[in-house]
């Protein structure tokens, strides 16, 4: 099986973490990369890719730039092989990772919603290259900061524009309250780098439905496991 049937495969049962594993690649035997599940909030839709030559839907992914931090580059994969536009989004996630020590009263880690990886695979690449993909959740962003980093884009000759980090002082309800009623989130056009991303559609779907057409696969539970996270950060606004 190629790494990226292995990605995509549908699996018997839901998915599930495996038992932890020692491993040791050093940096030429290694890559990198991250996908996201990108929600549109306010619609209860999830953006979902569909390869025309191939037939399946996918979440967008792909291999961090050099350099790049890991998130970020979740997002700009998320763009171009979507074309949407997208940050991540910080929610009640369970993980190990610790919160900063002595963090300054302005930083996010000292709010309850994290921006972490909600799963995480390795994948052979060769006999002797891993690849070791992290899958984040993020939102569509609002119309202003929308309009804001493509003006940008078109001043600095169309170079991607990373999006600021969401606000964790605002709450959903408050941020999709930025977009007017009905608001669509934009799709851009040409956005993929190469000629296989060229043959990517991408869609705005509802989470269920996208559920479905992802079957049981790790990337639908990165999709069931984001939305679950939205509708409890939800909750926890509310104070119930």
């Amino acid at each position: 099986m190629s790494p990226k049937a292995a990605l995509y495969q549908e699996h018997t049962d839901i998915p599930k973490a495996d038992p932890p594993i020692v491993g040791n690649w050093d940096s030429a035997n290694t890559t990198i990369g991250a996908g996201v599940a990108i929600f549109h909030l306010a619609s209860s839709r999830v953006v979902l890719c569909y390869h025309s030559a191939h037939k399946y839907y996918f979440l967008p992914k792909g291999r961090r730039d050099a350099s790049e931090d890991t998130g970020s580059g979740a997002e700009r994969e998320g763009f171009e092989e979507s074309g949407y536009r997208n940050r991540l989004l910080p929610l009640p996630i369970p993980t190990r990772q610790p919160k900063a020590h002595n963090p300054s009263p302005s930083c996010a880690v000292s709010m309850p919603f994290v921006t972490e990886p909600v799963w995480t695979q390795l994948v052979p690449i060769t006999w002797a290259a891993q690849y070791i993909l992290f899958w984040y959740i993020a939102e569509t962003v609002p119309p202003d900061l929308e309009v804001s980093l493509s003006t940008q884009e078109k001043e600095q000759g169309m170079a991607y524009q990373y999006p600021p980090r969401s606000n964790p002082e605002m709450t959903l309800k408050e941020r999709m309250g930025m977009e007017p009623e009905g608001y669509e989130p934009i799709r851009h056009e040409n956005t993929g780098v190469n000629a296989e991303e060229a043959l990517y559609e991408s869609y705005l779907m509802p989470v269920e439905e996208a559920i479905e057409k992802l079957g049981r696969s790790i990337s639908a539970d990165v999709v069931r496991k984001g939305w679950e996270a939205v509708q409890l950060r939800h909750k926890m606004e509310d104070g119930r």
